[in-house]
């Protein structure tokens, strides 16, 4: 499950996300703890910490003292907004631009994203 291309603690920071995303860590939910990651994964437990720490650190996850973490209230949505946004930055913009440069205009291309999203 480990991809070796990515850092450790980048994949268990994108693999809780990935679970608010989908709803199976709803808000005000427990995480699963750093030893319980580091276990999982057979890491050391600092790097499974500093995945769930760059989560904290970006409003995702907060600490209740002697207890774990929890997924912060509007986590889901910003999480969205935040992939969304990556998304069209990443995806969008650049295909757009490609097709452009091919004489594709908008409605030749939204026929074509249409017609691939269409089940043989």
């Amino acid at each position: 499950m480990i991809d070796e291309s990515k850092p450790i603690f980048v994949q268990i920071a994108e693999q809780i996300e990935d679970d608010i995303i989908s709803g199976s860590l709803s808000e005000e939910s427990q995480v699963p703890s750093t030893n319980e990651f580091a276990a999982f994964y057979r890491i050391n437990p600092a790097t499974a910490g500093k995945g769930v720490n760059r989560l904290v650190d970006d409003g995702i996850l907060y600490k209740k003292r002697g207890i774990g973490m929890f997924v912060a209230q509007g986590a889901q949505a910003r999480l969205v907004q935040v992939r969304k946004d990556r998304f069209r930055d990443e995806f969008v913009r650049p295909l757009i631009a490609e097709a452009a440069k091919l004489g594709i205009n908008p409605d030749q291309l939204s026929e074509m994203i249409s017609t691939e999203g269409v089940p043989a």
